[in-house]
Protein backbone atom coordinates (compact mmCIF):
# COMPACT_ATOMS: atom_id res chain seq x y z
CA UNK A 1 0.00 0.00 0.00
CA UNK A 2 3.35 2.82 0.58
CA UNK A 3 3.94 1.96 -2.70
CA UNK A 4 0.50 3.24 -4.17
CA UNK A 5 0.20 6.15 -1.65
CA UNK A 6 3.87 7.29 -2.85
CA UNK A 7 2.48 6.52 -6.53
CA UNK A 8 -0.49 8.60 -5.75
CA UNK A 9 2.13 11.63 -4.57
CA UNK A 10 3.97 11.40 -7.54
CA UNK A 11 1.43 11.85 -9.76
CA UNK A 12 -0.48 14.36 -7.95
CA UNK A 13 -3.67 12.57 -7.20
CA UNK A 14 -5.39 11.72 -4.04
CA UNK A 15 -6.91 8.33 -2.32
CA UNK A 16 -10.47 7.87 -1.50
CA UNK A 17 -12.13 6.41 2.08
CA UNK A 18 -15.07 4.82 0.65
CA UNK A 19 -16.88 4.87 3.80
CA UNK A 20 -19.62 2.57 3.21
CA UNK A 21 -19.68 0.00 5.94
CA UNK A 22 -19.01 -3.29 4.48
CA UNK A 23 -16.52 -1.67 2.10
CA UNK A 24 -14.29 1.14 4.07
CA UNK A 25 -11.88 0.31 2.10
CA UNK A 26 -8.90 2.46 2.90
CA UNK A 27 -7.82 0.78 6.29
CA UNK A 28 -7.29 3.35 9.36
CA UNK A 29 -3.27 2.49 8.89
CA UNK A 30 -3.68 3.32 4.84
CA UNK A 31 -5.09 6.78 5.76
CA UNK A 32 -2.10 7.36 7.92
CA UNK A 33 0.19 6.20 6.00
CA UNK A 34 -1.19 8.95 3.45
CA UNK A 35 -0.84 11.47 5.99
CA UNK A 36 2.68 10.47 6.66
CA UNK A 37 3.32 10.86 2.83
CA UNK A 38 1.43 14.05 1.91
CA UNK A 39 -1.36 12.46 0.12
CA UNK A 40 -4.89 13.83 0.52
CA UNK A 41 -7.74 11.59 1.34
CA UNK A 42 -11.57 12.23 0.12
CA UNK A 43 -13.99 10.80 2.57
CA UNK A 44 -16.78 9.36 0.36
CA UNK A 45 -20.18 8.43 1.54
CA UNK A 46 -20.52 6.20 -1.28
CA UNK A 47 -24.34 7.19 -0.81
CA UNK A 48 -27.01 5.57 -3.89
CA UNK A 49 -29.60 7.81 -2.01
CA UNK A 50 -30.14 10.75 1.04
CA UNK A 51 -30.80 7.79 3.46
CA UNK A 52 -27.15 6.43 2.57
CA UNK A 53 -25.48 10.11 3.44
CA UNK A 54 -24.80 8.40 7.14
CA UNK A 55 -22.63 6.51 6.32
CA UNK A 56 -20.13 9.12 6.42
CA UNK A 57 -19.72 8.74 10.09
CA UNK A 58 -18.19 5.55 9.15
CA UNK A 59 -15.51 6.84 7.07
CA UNK A 60 -15.08 10.16 9.21
CA UNK A 61 -14.34 7.36 12.05
CA UNK A 62 -11.82 5.18 10.25
CA UNK A 63 -9.87 8.69 9.05
CA UNK A 64 -10.01 9.76 12.84
CA UNK A 65 -8.69 6.26 13.82
CA UNK A 66 -5.74 7.20 11.08
CA UNK A 67 -5.06 10.12 12.49
CA UNK A 68 -6.52 12.34 9.90
CA UNK A 69 -7.25 15.74 10.37
CA UNK A 70 -8.92 18.82 8.48
CA UNK A 71 -6.14 19.48 6.73
CA UNK A 72 -5.91 15.66 5.54
CA UNK A 73 -8.83 15.45 4.07
CA UNK A 74 -9.47 16.52 0.32
CA UNK A 75 -13.22 17.56 0.81
CA UNK A 76 -13.01 18.83 3.87
CA UNK A 77 -11.56 22.48 2.09
CA UNK A 78 -13.39 25.01 0.43
CA UNK A 79 -14.81 23.85 -2.84
CA UNK A 80 -12.65 25.94 -4.91
CA UNK A 81 -9.48 24.69 -3.12
CA UNK A 82 -11.39 21.03 -3.74
CA UNK A 83 -11.55 22.33 -7.75
CA UNK A 84 -7.78 23.69 -8.11
CA UNK A 85 -6.52 20.55 -6.36
CA UNK A 86 -8.20 18.26 -8.77
CA UNK A 87 -7.49 20.08 -11.53
CA UNK A 88 -3.75 19.98 -10.59
CA UNK A 89 -4.29 16.25 -10.11
CA UNK A 90 -5.74 15.49 -13.95
CA UNK A 91 -3.76 14.37 -16.68
CA UNK A 92 -5.12 15.34 -20.32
Amino acid sequence: MLRIIRKAKARGVHLELNAHPERLDLFDIHCRMARDEGVLVSVNSDAHSVLEFDNLKYGIGQARRGWLEKADVLNARPVGEVRRLLKRGSRS
